[in-house]
């Protein structure tokens, strides 16, 4: 399946296509923005001393991508018919890879407000799942390809020493809002904030948390840019997306002053119109912590 752009849902309206695809009988979904290509399995040419979990690398017309494993990266039994196995092409983090997965089966068209936030009853799936979604009496798991990336690959991730380049920070007392559903990610976050000097930061794990907080603000008589002077937000978020939080945000008179910097993951030449339309300031493509923080001093003076 080669995914075309023409299909890819109107920026801010909350809604997501998931492509469902199977882990040794346990179903999942990865965002349809994220999938270049569904492919048949092809040789692959195995790399020395490699993560456990990553196959080797294919060749995919003329490029060279690396191949994982998410049977192994999640822990579970491999294949029992590899022939019927499917290879999904993903790109996010400007980055190219492969996930092996044993079957690829249908997309389904939902709104992020259908997607629940992942619990401790997972089984200690919990850290690698960002959202459910119950389906047909079932359960589908949207995995955290993120992490499972920078579980294998920790320097593909956020890097506080890389704001070293930025020389000597003081300290600013403006207030930042993060909105972040990775845990992980929210905390490598605020860390290097605060590394970089912004030391008063608000964490919320969905948008609408995050929204609802700045209208409950802005229902109290509180004047929106005394409270907070920017705002970060991820795109892919349980409940509302980033996308829709930008739009409400910037559609609010009460709110719309707030700069709104979208920093995901899914930041492309393809997908960059939907943040512009969306209304966002800047976006800023995970893991570009140095021109994140850049963009941030530029819109707080």
């Amino acid at each position: 399946m080669q995914k075309d752009q023409g299909i890819l849902l109107e920026s801010g309206t909350n809604e997501l296509e998931i492509v469902e695809f199977s882990v040794a009988e346990n179903r999942f979904g990865i965002n349809v923005i994220k999938v270049k290509e569904i492919l048949n399995p092809v040789p692959v040419t195995k790399i020395p001393h490699s993560h456990a979990a990553v196959e080797g690398i294919i060749d995919i017309r003329g490029e060279v991508v690396p191949v994982v494993d998410v049977a192994h990266a999640l822990g579970f039994e491999t294949s029992s018919n590899p022939k019927q196995d499917k290879f999904i092409l993903a790109e996010f983090n400007q980055t190219k890879i492969v996930f092996h997965v044993h079957t690829v089966t249908q997309i389904h068209r939902i709104s992020w407000e259908s997607i629940e936030k992942p619990g401790t009853m997972y089984q200690g799936l919990e850290t690698e799942i960002t959202g459910v979604i119950k389906k047909e009496g079932d359960m589908l798991l949207l995995l955290d390809f993120e992490k499972i990336v920078a579980d294998i690959s920790p320097e593909s991730s956020i890097k506080k020493a890389d704001i070293r380049v930025l020389g000597e920070r003081e300290r600013s007392d403006k207030k930042i809002l993060i909105v972040e559903d990775s845990g992980l990610l929210r905390g490598l976050l605020q860390e290097t904030l605060e590394e970089a000097g912004y030391i008063h930061t608000t964490a919320f794990e969905d948008g609408k948390a995050a929204y609802d907080h700045l209208a409950g603000l802005a229902a109290d008589g509180k004047t929106i840019e005394e409270e907070y002077q920017l705002v970060i937000t991820d795109i892919e978020m349980p409940r509302m997306d980033g996308h829709h939080l930008t739009r409400r945000i910037k559609e609010d008179q009460q709110l719309q002053a707030l700069p709104v910097v979208i920093f995901s993951s899914l930041i492309t030449n393809d997908l960059k119109h939907k943040g512009e339309i969306a209304g966002a300031n800047a976006q800023i493509s995970k893991p570009e912590i140095v021109e994140l923080i850049e963009v941030i001093d530029q819109h707080i003076k």
